[in-house]
């Protein structure tokens, strides 16, 4: 059975590039066209492979939203947490992509309008998250979170981050919140280093919207960033609200291992303490 698939790899690593020619000849082997990204004709495609960590996926997410294509990651990166695959088992994983022996994960978005204080509106999207940032280092971003339009808290902080279940093991993460497994329908409201008393990690309803308003009183605008790859600026007295999006990504999976052994393996978590049985195994 023959069949297109479209490489992404890092430009910037020697082992993404190495990787990326045996992707192509190994794809030819199984009579399967491999098309590199920057030779992309718009056209069909039955896979995309990635070839870096979890920037150069969200790269690729860029190219492929709302092309019906799937994504499936080669880890070439440090963590790697939406990569499926080792370089190592490349040979392998091409040899299952050509066998359809794998199973498609859909994964939540969120879609972000952004209006300044003049009332012109932007419009964008992410996997992970939206971030609203202070421009300025040397002073806080005064801002006020509303939840369906009602005012919750109001505080000074570093910034605020929304995200999907599948950003919560990304920057939301890092600014201490929770780990939300990919299938809950949800999404997270995390301030960044907020001056408050109530400013805690909320998971929300994916019916809900969530604003992140800028006070006028602000004395740094802040920058709004979308997966951290695009960005744009909202000063004193804008607004982002972001929504669930009816738009997923599908990620590519190969096992059926369950999330939390992910979690175990790319956050090389100690599952074996000084109660544990025999074999590791932590006693009932």
């Amino acid at each position: 059975m023959t069949g297109r698939a479209l490489v992404v790899a890092h430009t910037h690593k020697p082992r993404a590039g190495q990787l990326l020619r045996e992707a192509v000849e190994l794809f030819g082997e199984h009579g399967w066209q491999a098309v590199p990204e920057e030779r992309d004709d718009r056209g069909p495609f039955d896979m995309a492979i990635v070839l870096g960590g979890d920037g150069t996926l969200l790269r690729a997410v860029e190219s492929v939203r709302g092309r019906g294509i799937p994504l499936l990651g080669v880890n070439v990166g440090h963590m790697g947490f939406l990569s499926e695959a080792e370089p190592e088992d490349l040979a392998a994983t091409v040899a299952r992509i050509v066998a359809r022996d794998y199973r498609v994960e859909k994964r939540a978005t969120v879609a972000a309008t952004v209006t300044d204080a003049e009332g012109r509106v932007s419009a964008d999207w992410a996997l992970n998250e939206v971030t609203v940032e202070k421009e300025l280092p040397q002073h806080m971003l005064e801002v006020t979170v509303l939840i369906d339009s009602r005012p919750l808290s109001a505080f000074g902080c570093d910034g605020v981050v929304v995200a999907t279940p599948t950003g919560s093991t990304g920057h939301a993460y890092s600014a201490g919140g929770p780990v939300v497994w990919p299938e809950v329908a949800a999404m997270l409201m995390v301030p960044i280093a907020a001056h408050a008393l109530f400013a805690r990690p909320l998971v929300v309803s994916p019916l809900s919207t969530v604003t992140v308003a800028v006070h006028s009183r602000s004395r740094t605008p802040g920058v709004v960033s979308f997966d951290g790859r695009r960005g744009l600026r909202v000063a004193a007295g804008g607004k982002v609200e972001v929504r669930s999006s009816a738009e997923p990504v599908e990620l590519v999976r190969l096992g059926d291992g369950p999330f939390a052994d992910r979690l175990v393996q790319k956050f090389s978590l100690p599952v074996a303490g000084w109660r544990s049985g025999p074999g590791g195994a932590v006693d009932a």
